[in-house]
């Protein structure tokens, strides 16, 4: 359905969070980058349960790579100064959705990395409040881009475990 983008997260709990969020969803994770944490800690364990066997979860080695893999039509880049509201958009299946590290966003090397045509988006927040928490802002735009789509489902292919 959708593209879960998580550029070098950092915290093992909104990964697990995301995982278990992609599995409700019907989204695939794709984890970007060098990680903040080993996939096997505990922390990610508890918070992703046993979903791990019910999403699709990516390792890539960076932005490019990852980009190349799912040949995304249209990408969505979640900032603090995204253009405009995530609600204005209007998602379709197969769009990504690329979220920043957790203490830091999007550092300048991966933005040099995306390709023209991207759009930047925000979730709109009290005047000088910090962001939302990584997995929270995941949960409200995806949730957001597949209600959109009449909250569809999507089937694995034939020999998919996930």
């Amino acid at each position: 359905m959708f593209h879960i983008l998580l550029y070098e997260p950092e915290i093992p709990p909104n990964t697990g969070n995301s995982i278990r969020l992609a599995a409700n969803t019907g989204a695939t994770l794709h984890l970007v980058g060098r990680l903040g944490f080993d996939l096997s800690e505990p922390q990610l364990k508890r918070a992703g349960l046993d979903y791990h066997d019910l999403a699709r979860v990516r390792l890539h080695k960076d932005l490019a790579e990852c980009l190349a893999a799912i040949a995304p039509a249209r990408l969505f880049v979640i900032e603090t100064d995204g253009g405009r509201n995530y609600t204005e958009a209007r998602f379709q299946p197969g769009d990504a959705l690329l979220f920043g590290r957790e203490t830091s966003g999007l550092p300048p090397e991966a933005v040099a990395q995306l390709p023209p045509g991207h759009e930047r988006l925000r979730i709109p927040m009290q005047p000088g409040n910090r962001s939302l928490n990584l997995s929270n802002a995941v949960a409200v735009v995806v949730y957001e881009a597949w209600r959109q789509n009449g909250f569809a489902t999507r089937t694995p292919p034939a020999g998919d475990g996930a």
